[in-house]
């Protein structure tokens, strides 16, 4: 069966989801979407202001996203899912999130419904910024701080209204955050579009593919993520060091932000399968609400090929992909993005993995 792809817009109040979805509904790439708007109150703004009328807009009147209304969510992409095949087939699904919602429920919706599971896939969570006024946000707002954190590539829209060196204090702060995501500078939300359709994602199979990303871009390379095996000396603490950079010019205090963080972990050894999976289990177990995201790549002592994982809070996925070839150098790496991270204790629990 064909699984329909599905993309998340999120993004805070005011940072142009909107104007995204309408260019995505407007120009001229000819495919055909559904769009699920989510927003508060009993009346909804925002489709009024969505355009397209070649495309279905179903709209949630009952608030945020989250788990309380996730049963919604499931029965709209359902009743979405009996139209295709018909006259009313379509390409893709995007659901807009309201600019106060935690994206993590919006995917965890994709692996905890078999049905929405076995006809859909989560393609890739967007996340927008405004340039202008992200900082305040990021000292005031838990929930921008989680958009950002959880996406799988970042929108820094309204660019025009900051200068460059503010605009590199900002990207900086944002791989602080995540340093998964690419960011993608843009005004009135001019992202090219497949910059941010048909990402894969939340596909294990493109997480191999992209693996030099993934696993750590070079030094001075976005989203550069410092570890032991960095041939910098930075005392071994990749969330505030320098780089040249006068973080003193930051409008908000940066420490609003240190609650949510990315750590890279690294292995050399190959892991023993049945303890690096008793140690997530236990992991996501305890933790898994703070952890919004997790990806990785194992190599599992005995095995010729690599176990990939990724999770969402506690929800895990893992398969073997591609084989080891004698040009790789084996490895195991994971990433750990979330809220008030032990680094020391990941790092030690993952090493107690080796086998």
């Amino acid at each position: 069966m064909t699984q329909t792809p599905v993309t998340v817009l999120t993004g805070y109040l005011g940072a142009g989801k909107t104007t995204l979805l309408n260019r995505i509904l407007t120009e001229d790439h000819g495919k055909r979407y559904a769009v699920i708007v989510n927003e508060f109150g009993e009346i909804g703004i925002d489709n009024d202001l969505v355009v397209g009328a070649d495309e279905e807009v179903f709209e949630m009147n009952n608030g945020c996203v989250c788990c309380t209304v996730r049963g919604d969510l499931i029965r709209v992409v359902q009743g979405l899912m009996k139209r295709q095949g018909g006259k009313s087939a379509f390409d893709a699904i995007i659901i807009e999130t309201t600019g106060l919602a935690d994206p993590g429920p919006v995917a965890q919706t994709f692996f905890v419904d078999d049905d929405v599971k076995a006809k859909t896939r989560l393609d890739s969570v967007t996340t927008l910024v405004d340039a202008k006024h992200v900082l305040l946000r990021l000292s005031d707002s838990r929930e921008a701080r989680e958009q950002i954190a959880f996406a799988d590539q970042i929108v820094l829209n309204k660019t025009d209204l900051v200068s460059e060196d503010d605009l590199k204090m900002i990207e900086a702060r944002l791989r602080r955050l995540n340093p998964l995501a690419p960011i993608h500078r843009a005004q009135r939300s001019n992202v090219p579009l497949d910059a941010i359709l048909g990402r894969g994602g939340f596909d294990l199979d493109r997480i191999v593919e992209l693996e030099p990303e993934f696993l750590n871009p070079a030094h001075g390379e976005p989203g550069h993520v410092h570890d032991e095996h960095c041939d910098h000396d930075h005392g071994h603490d990749h969330h505030h060091h320098g780089h040249g950079h006068d973080h003193g010019r930051d409008h908000a205090d940066s420490a609003h932000d240190e609650d949510i963080k990315g750590i890279s972990l690294r292995l050399d050894r190959p892991v023993d399968a049945n303890r690096i999976t008793r140690w997530l289990n236990d992991l996501l177990a305890l933790q898994g609400p703070n952890i919004l995201r997790a990806k990785g790549i194992l190599d599992v002592a005995g095995e010729d090929r690599r176990l990939v994982f990724q999770a969402v809070h506690m929800i895990l996925e893992g398969d073997f992909q591609r084989p080891w070839t004698d040009k790789d150098q084996r490895y195991s790496r994971m990433v750990f993005i979330g809220r008030d991270l032990n680094e020391e204790q990941l790092k030690a629990g993952f090493e107690a993995c080796a086998a």
